[in-house]
């Protein structure tokens, strides 16, 4: 499938908010006294694959530059 622009910014848009999003729920997991640490390392590991995600975006975004 290939995306526009527009497209690619949106999306990258929705990937930055979840990534942001989970951060905010690890910390908040973590704060707690007896947190599930298989609860946050899965959340971890989404957390990267979106970070993955969103670096691809932005490659994709950012046109080459060929010096």
């Amino acid at each position: 499938m290939q995306w526009d622009q527009d497209q690619l910014k949106v999306k990258l848009a929705e990937l930055e908010l979840e990534h942001r999003d989970l951060d905010d729920v690890i910390n908040n997991l973590i704060r707690l006294a007896d947190f599930d640490q298989i609860k946050v390392g899965r959340l971890k590991k989404r957390k990267l694959a979106l970070k993955d995600q969103i670096t691809s975006l932005r490659g994709r975004l950012i046109p080459d530059i060929i010096a």
